[in-house]
């Protein structure tokens, strides 16, 4: 009777531990975002929109019960909503989708840091970076270097990682603020938070770029293959696509492991997830598409739709204006399109300043901010396109600082420039032809060039155009110009178009 109770006892013991799971290790749920750029609703394809990202945030929230939401940097310029309301709406959003950690991006500055600081003060967002010291501006007090989160017995830290302000934030936008190179900052960091501080996992947020739009700039991939303690990298900033899989989400450090970086292209039109098991460190990436199919679950959020409204009545009477025709879609970064710029602030700048013997026009990829549709084009539409707070200017450039100012655009592979300009390089970066009306630039000759005040102090590295004389300043933004020349030609019966030529081209 004993050993059959005790047989019976056995059984009912093996079959509980038939029916009782096993333990699920701790997982991290993390969900970033990285240069949203205003993108309010959804953009001209029909992706991403900031009520469809909440119902995102909100399903994994539900889904997880340890998550993280992270902002990457940029959350601003890019669409009406802040050349209209100056980040108004972009950062009274940043608690209403519940982020837990944000970090700076370059556009952050674009109105000043007294601006920002006022938007930063009512964000309740951890605001980290490492590498920049903001004491004594009006940001002093508002970021620590990183941001610990426990869950169980293990500790991940979030540490924030910001580009190199010269050449890309306006010094008058940036005044006061101290960069610390961030190779020298980033695994040392990590180092430390993991020997001195006891954490489990270092996450760097950074907003340098998976790859370098300057050569001499450092980039994510390069820290990751100088690093020892880097768990992950969360990147933006180079408006690159990491599509998870496909070998570029995975970089081998100093010691030759793997780690995952991950980054989700530009306005918000798809969200990152890394899984990260706390007992293993396996960390699974994947992307979410910001599209359609979240519209009903974003319906439901009645009072942050209302609120919008306000906003988008403003947005919508400019969107809704038509002032030009477009023969064909233009991409934002092709040829074609950078031409029709380059062409355009040419013929523009010769009427404004009454200087007829410019030689060419240069002006900057980086600041065409969305695609030409094909059809009619509305006020909205170049205003979204031309975003920036930049004027018109000519200079008196030597040909030598031309010359230097060719190579940095070689080095990066091209710019937007006028057809009177033409330049080869080879695969070294190097220039090997320069010429402007097909006679080879003369490091000894003076040449009239229109260009952007951006770009004329220095912006995007042009370091050579700061040391030439300005024959003319203009006093509006010079998108208001090109809005002025579009409504011209469709007056005269003309279309926006452009050659697909490449203007400065690879050997």
């Amino acid at each position: 009777m004993i050993m059959a109770k005790f047989r019976y006892f056995l059984l009912v013991c093996l079959c509980a531990l038939m029916v009782v799971p096993a333990l699920r290790a701790e997982h991290l749920m993390i969900i970033a975002v990285n240069d949203t750029h205003s993108q309010i609703d959804p953009a001209s394809d029909g992706k991403g929109g900031v009520a469809r990202r909440r119902a995102i945030y909100d399903k994994l929230r539900a889904e997880n019960p340890n998550t993280v939401l992270i902002h990457a940097g940029d959350a601003v310029q890019g669409t009406l909503f802040f050349s209209l309301y100056r980040g108004e709406v972009e950062f009274a959003l940043m608690d209403t989708l519940r982020y837990d950690a944000i970090i700076l991006g370059n556009h952050e500055f674009d109105n000043g840091m007294e601006e920002l600081a006022a938007h930063y003060r009512d964000v309740d967002a951890v605001k980290i970076s490492a590498n920049y010291d903001v004491s004594g501006t009006p940001l002093e007090g508002m970021f620590q270097p990183y941001w610990i989160k426990a869950v169980g017995n293990k500790r991940v830290a979030f540490f924030g990682i910001n580009v190199n302000p010269k050449g890309l934030i306006a010094d008058t936008n940036c005044d006061n603020l101290r960069y610390r190179f961030a190779p020298d900052v980033a695994d040392a960091t990590a180092r430390y938070l993991k020997e001195v501080q006891g954490v489990d996992y270092a996450v760097m947020v950074s907003h340098i770029g998976y790859s370098s739009y300057e050569p001499t700039e450092p980039n994510d991939s390069l820290i990751i293959t100088k690093s020892h303690y880097i768990d992950l990298v969360i990147s933006s900033h180079s408006h690159s696509t990491v599509v998870p899989g496909s070998g570029a989400d995975r970089i081998a450090n100093a010691d030759g492991k793997l780690i995952p970086i991950g980054q989700n292209g530009k306005s918000g039109k798809l969200v990152a997830t890394y899984d990260l098991d706390l007992e293993t460190g396996n960390i699974v990436y994947n992307h979410i598409t910001v599209d359609a199919c979240w519209d009903a679950a974003a319906s439901r959020y009645t009072a942050m739709n209302s609120w919008l409204d306000k906003y988008r009545h403003g947005v919508d009477s400019i969107m809704n204006n038509p002032v030009a025709t477009s023969a064909r879609f233009l991409k934002g970064s092709s040829d074609a399109m950078q031409n029709w710029v380059s062409d355009a602030a040419m013929d523009i700048i010769k009427d404004l300043s009454g200087i007829k013997n410019i030689d060419c026009a240069i002006m900057n990829k980086g600041g065409i901010r969305t695609d030409m549709p094909k059809g009619t084009i509305t006020e909205g539409v170049i205003g979204s396109m031309f975003p920036f707070d930049n004027r018109f200017v000519v200079l008196e450039m030597p040909g030598k600082e031309l010359l230097e100012s060719i190579q940095l655009m070689c080095g990066r592979g091209g710019d937007a420039v006028s057809k009177e300009l033409r330049a080869t390089y080879n695969a070294k970066g190097e220039v090997t032809k320069a010429t402007i009306h097909g006679k080879k630039i003369d490091p000894n000759k003076t040449y009239i060039v229109a260009t952007i005040d951006y770009l004329a102090n220095g912006g995007d590295y042009m370091e050579p155009m700061k040391r030439c004389k300005r024959l003319f300043v203009d006093t509006q933004k010079y998108g208001n110009h090109i809005l002025t020349y579009v409504k011209a030609l469709q007056a005269a019966g003309k279309k926006i178009d452009a050659k697909d030529e490449v203007r400065i081209k690879k050997n």
